[in-house]
């Protein structure tokens, strides 16, 4: 069904997914807008400011004319949340043919409206069919073709069956879920929440109280995700604890090094300042607070990691509150 596939986004997760959709051995463009990123990819066949020690496949070409991109059946939005609707914006300018599939792979919460990026781009390009991919992958490991799974999600199910065929993978197995809210709200609040998992390793608080933060972590997206729109059950799968689980723990997570390079005392201008890639969970703290603040919902981790990178929190004053919460029944939906 997708003979030609276009990438949008030449950052790391961009780059190993077009890697990865390379093995269908139909021809894949993966767009970026940095010129020297894109000459890199171009000549030399490699993304080392992203995704260092891959080499695109013969079938992997790259540009940064985004016009070349619209001449694909399958469009896979791989864009840092900030950029999203106007690089969507951009593409529907260009009047992509009716019905192009768009997958959306960023995760992310625009700020002031609260939407997600599946709806960001929707209403950006409404002449296209959305559907949405997260779970626990981290693009180091899928572009090395490490075994990894995830969940692909839909409002068109007759999507579904050829995505998950294009998905699935030797070494990427997919699954399919028609709650497109739960899927993105679950990818999008866990890196607030690696965020807090990498204060506590700054700290050196240990094993036990990682563990019990991710816990209650889970129980705060799941109150969130469901006062948002999201279906319970699906924070209990890949796109929910299955993501929090990997992006608090994994050496590759940016947003759980970002928590500990706060915890160690650096501010969030002089962590950003140095990055090379976005980290998203810094955007979606402050998104996800509003939304929060706006539907009435307690979200104390997610609120600590706000006032931490928005008010100059110190962030063992942050940990110690969460710590001094006044005790309650583990299962107290408002706990």
């Amino acid at each position: 069904m997708f003979k030609k596939i276009s990438v949008i986004g030449a950052g790391g997760w961009g780059t190993a997914l077009a890697v990865l959709l390379s093995e269908h051995r139909g021809q894949v463009l993966l767009w970026g807008h940095n010129p020297e990123v894109v000459g890199e990819l171009v000549s030399k066949r490699t993304n080392s400011a992203y995704l260092p020690g891959v080499r695109l496949p013969p079938n992997v070409y790259a540009t940064g004319d985004l016009a070349e991109t619209l001449d694909a059946g399958l469009m896979v939005f791989v864009v840092p949340s900030k950029a999203s609707r106007e690089v969507a914006g951009r593409i529907a300018s260009y009047g992509p043919k009716d019905g192009l599939v768009v997958v959306s792979c960023t995760k992310g919460i625009e700020h002031d409206s609260g939407k997600l990026m599946g709806d960001v781009i929707g209403e950006a390009m409404p002449r296209c069919r959305v559907a949405v991919l997260s779970g626990p992958n981290h693009a180091e490991e899928v572009a090395q073709k490490v075994p990894a799974a995830s969940v692909i999600g839909s409002r068109h199910a007759d999507l579904l069956p050829p995505l998950l065929q294009m998905f699935s993978l030797p070494s990427f197995r997919a699954y399919t879920n028609d709650d497109v809210t739960g899927i993105q709200l679950g990818g999008a609040l866990k890196n607030i929440f690696a965020i807090a998992a990498g204060v506590s390793d700054g700290f050196n608080m240990g094993d036990n109280a990682k563990a019990g933060l991710v816990t209650r972590a889970l129980a705060e997206m799941t109150r969130l995700g469901v006062a948002m729109g999201g279906r319970r059950d699906t924070f209990f799968g890949l796109s929910g604890v299955g993501d929090l689980m990997v992006t608090c723990f994994s050496r590759h997570s940016r947003n759980r090094k970002v928590g500990e390079r706060l915890g160690r005392g650096e501010s969030r201008e002089d962590i950003q300042a140095s990055m090379q890639m976005v980290a998203e969970g810094i955007p979606t703290a402050l998104s996800a607070w509003q939304c929060a603040q706006r539907l009435g919902i307690e979200a104390p981790i997610t609120a600590q990691i706000h006032a931490v990178l928005y008010e100059g929190k110190p962030p063992h004053e942050a940990m110690w509150e969460l710590l001094g919460r006044p005790p309650k029944a583990e299962q107290d939906a408002h706990a």
